[in-house]
């Protein structure tokens, strides 16, 4: 699989769940900007043939190289962001969920879904947008896994699949600020996450970046049973230059910690 095959695939199955970004994409083409994607990102569990270390090596064989580790102790989460083998290629940002922290309840339930998992299946990198390879669970075990930790239960129900795109505003020509580009996104009737600030870092840290707030789809849970859920969402990206004059390629966790809560329910515009 080429790299181009491999963004062709994850847009497409990306936009299926998030449509809101087809039409953010658009809206800055019409105005003559050229969109380029920062990176993209994916949540996982750390138990099963879906974590992060049997999931890395589908990233190393498309030529990107692992750059640093994050953690976020209040969610739980482990993570590696992956530096691309050009620059014209986003950058990667896989999460993982300690589920050994979450309840004997939660981690029952995350223990039935990725039991269901053929390890023959993760066989290559078209696992990145194949979503759940389990039985979606209850919409009683999703409210459960809710009440303890959104990102299990978005992953429940979600599954592998890319979370969210970011547009690079490094590579705008009109658009130079992330606050400019909030005022945009809201102009086209979408909700910017305002958890931590509606522009979240700083220069002084070398990255700044906003997201909207996810969009939302109708799931079929087991049983039959149909509720709206977050799906996912689009993310804003503007590096500056560290102190050897190269664009930081790295991820902030302070910043990230809060661009995670984009596909909160309860704060959904």
């Amino acid at each position: 699989m080429t790299i181009n095959d491999f963004y062709k695939h994850l847009w497409n199955d990306y936009i299926q769940m998030t449509p809101q970004a087809e039409t953010i994409r658009q809206a800055l083409l019409d105005r003559g900007e050229q969109v380029r994607n920062d990176h993209v990102a994916f949540r996982t569990f750390n138990i099963g043939p879906m974590r992060l270390e049997k999931l890395e090596p589908f990233i190393l064989e498309l030529g990107y190289q692992r750059y640093e580790p994050y953690h976020f102790p209040a969610k739980k989460l482990d993570a590696y962001g992956y530096i691309p083998p050009s620059n014209d290629l986003p950058r990667i940002f896989i999460s993982e969920l300690r589920v050994q922290e979450l309840s004997g309840t939660s981690q029952t339930i995350i223990q039935g879904l990725v039991d269901q998992v053929d390890e023959a299946q993760i066989n290559d990198a078209s696992i990145f947008w194949r979503g759940p390879l389990w039985q979606v669970p209850s919409y009683s075990d999703y409210q459960t896994l809710a009440e303890e930790s959104e990102y299990a239960a978005w992953l429940s129900i979600i599954g592998l699949r890319a979370n969210h795109f970011t547009i690079d505003i490094n590579a705008l020509s009109q658009i130079t600020e992330v606050s400019e580009m909030n005022s945009l996104i809201e102009s086209l009737g979408y909700s910017i996450n305002d958890s931590g600030g509606r522009v979240k870092g700083s220069p002084e840290v070398l990255l700044e970046q906003s997201s909207t707030m996810a969009s939302k789809q109708a799931m079929t849970f087991a049983g039959g049973e149909q509720h709206e859920v977050t799906t996912c969402y689009y993310e804003f990206a503007k590096r500056y230059l560290d102190h050897d004059g190269q664009l930081y390629q790295g991820f902030v966790a302070a910043s990230a910690d809060k661009i995670f809560e984009s596909t909160n329910m309860k704060t959904t515009g």
